[in-house]
């Protein structure tokens, strides 16, 4: 707002921030106010907590957040208020209602100062100042296990640190939990979505968003608030929209969310089918084969049901994240050609991205007549995409992958000791890299992707690997207690049981807090684990469970020297945790 030629020059203003909840909101507020200033051609000084003004007389002063409990340092100047986050949104805003009152005729010193000129600077009522405190959010990841409630719990102790009221939606493996109101979202101040699958963003609508992985979530809650009040609201999205694409540095790249979020829909179709299969061999192993019998109904269930919808299964939900609902037609169509034609979850996975691109392709680019737009979901869409789909997996891509999809498996099979224990020790590796990252879960994916092909040690191995870290950090802290802290030593606990159920991310505090040290360590104890299991030949049949499916007959193969493979995956991650904590500096609660 720069001075006209002839006019008097442009006001002295004085912005005062103060937010005891968080620091680096002051320091935004600040940036955002001195931007908008420079750009105004505005004399503005900034007094924070961290940098205070020198004292200034005249002009205007600005109280930003809890700035407004000092408004007595500057009785005689005028004075308007607003909150942190309008100052990082709306800077020129709050700007330049302090210059206009700046410029305002002022009463006599003598003259008594009424009540009336503060109408316009009154400090938004508690009402107004709760509503941009609220916040909602939804957290999502591939299994819909560990990483999900744990980035939950992360912005909600964020928010209440932040001083922020925060509701939070988990979609995981039993579906939504805690789930959004319409009127929620619609008094919510800022949506946070942190999810490693495709979420629908359409009910969120003219919000401010932000969008990132759940590591991001669990890494720095507060700043992720932070941004999201800061975020510009989201245009209109289109009914069932998937989630906007955030920046590179906040989430994984597309194909990776796309590919975890047809595994996540995958999974309970793989443990149901493998552990029904598995109940069946129970009776016999050729027990399935006898006409009217329960092991044949069983074996029908897992084989013939249950385990032949995985492809579909995996090929639809692939399509749905890239092209949201117009994706699961030709993905459904895709994936069931995969499996007719012998491609297993290799064609599956083809078949997705192609279905979904393709869907995705006829959505946004096909020109059709706006009086017959409401056919292009319903009819034009499935029909084109599915057509293109099929007749591309039939006559083009379907041979050249089952020809792959065959060498593998039997590659898998035919693998000596020696090279089986080789990936026994990669796979095993790859789980405790990243603990439920993009590492760990293309490990996952890969042996549950094998299930449909018959081949079952690399499954075995991986979860063998999955398990160790927790149980090994919780090992650890019983034969090296002076090494850890009283609440490490309690969290080790907790590690226990969330390592007896395959949850690898009970090892994720320690590893965040001593990485040089853990995580080789971590890494060392799967790869153990890993290698033995290959090396003496167990296999497994359902993709999650933990400890817990040794106990049913057939979901094991080789089950006593399984146990053995975690347990000398445990002991090596204790020692190794154990040897590189030596030298490490003991809690004082220790």
């Amino acid at each position: 707002m720069p001075p006209e030629p002839g006019s008097s020059p442009s006001p002295k203003l004085l912005a005062v921030i103060r937010h005891g909840a968080s620091q680096p909101h002051e320091r935004m507020a600040a940036e955002a106010l001195r931007d908008a200033a420079q750009r105004a051609d505005l004399q503005l000084a900034i007094d924070t907590s961290d940098a205070p003004a020198a004292a200034t007389s005249g002009g205007a002063v600005l109280l930003v957040g809890d700035a407004t409990a000092d408004a007595a340092r500057f009785a005689g100047q005028p004075l308007i208020a607003t909150t942190i986050v309008e100052a990082i949104r709306r800077p020129e805003q709050a700007l330049r209602s302090a210059a206009s009152l700046a410029m305002l005729p002022r009463p006599q010193a003598t003259a008594p100062m009424p009540a009336a000129p503060a109408a316009p600077a009154a400090p938004v009522s508690p009402a107004a100042e709760a509503r941009s405190r609220r916040l909602v959010g939804i957290t999502a990841c591939p299994t819909g296990i560990a990483h999900t409630f744990m980035a939950a719990a992360a912005l909600e102790k964020a928010a209440k640190a932040s001083g922020y009221e925060i509701k939070v939606e988990t979609q995981g493996s039993v579906g939504a939990k805690n789930t959004l109101t319409d009127a929620e979202i619609a008094e919510a101040d800022a949506v946070v979505i942190a999810a490693d699958t495709g979420v629908d963003t359409g009910r969120f609508a003219g919000k401010r968003i932000v969008v990132t992985g759940t590591a991001e979530a669990l890494k720095d809650g507060k700043a992720l608030i932070a941004r999201a009040l800061a975020a510009e609201p989201m245009a209109g999205a289109k009914p069932g929209g998937s989630t906007p694409s955030p920046g590179k540095s906040t989430q994984a790249p597309g194909v990776y969310k796309h590919l975890m979020t047809g595994v996540s829909y995958m999974i309970p179709l793989v443990t149901a089918g493998g552990l029904c299969i598995a109940m069946s061999f129970a009776f016999g192993i050729e027990a399935f084969k006898e006409p009217g019998s329960l092991p044949a109904a069983l074996f029908q269930i897992g084989a013939q049901s249950a385990l032949a919808l995985m492809v579909p299964v995996l090929a639809a939900f692939i399509a749905f994240s890239i092209a949201d609902r117009p994706g699961l037609a030709p993905g459904f169509v895709g994936g069931s050609l995969a499996g007719a034609i012998g491609a297993g979850f290799l064609g599956g996975i083809v078949a997705g991205f192609l279905a979904g691109y393709v869907a995705r392709f006829l959505r946004d680019r096909l020109p059709f007549p706006e009086s017959l737009e409401g056919l292009k979901p319903v009819l034009v869409i499935p029909l084109l995409a599915s057509l293109i789909t099929g007749l591309l997996m039939i006559y083009v891509l379907g041979t050249p992958i089952a020809a792959a999809l065959a060498w593998l498996t039997e590659f898998l099979r035919s693998m000596g000791s020696t090279n089986a224990v080789i990936l026994g020790v990669l796979l095993g590796a790859m789980m405790a890299v990243d603990m439920g990252g993009p590492v760990n879960k293309a490990a996952y994916a890969f042996g549950v992707g094998l299930l449909g092909s018959e081949t079952y040690a690399p499954m075995a191995a991986i979860m063998a690997a999955g398990m160790t870290p927790p149980l090994g950090i919780a090992l650890a802290t019983l034969i090296a207690r002076s090494r850890f802290g009283q609440e490490e030593r309690d969290a080790g606990k907790a590690a226990a049981v969330l390592g007896l159920a395959f949850i690898s991310e009970g090892a994720i505090p320690f590893a965040a807090k001593d990485p040089v040290r853990v995580i080789p360590a971590l890494i060392l104890g799967s790869a153990v684990a890993g290698g033995l299991s290959m090396l003496f030949g167990c296999t497994l049949r359902a993709p999650h469970g933990g400890i817990f499916v040794v106990g049913i007959p057939g979901a094991v193969g080789n089950p006593l020297f399984y146990l053995v493979a975690i347990v000398a995956g445990t002991l090596v991650t204790a020692f190794a945790v154990a040897a590189l904590k030596r030298n490490s500096p003991v809690a004082a609660t220790a």
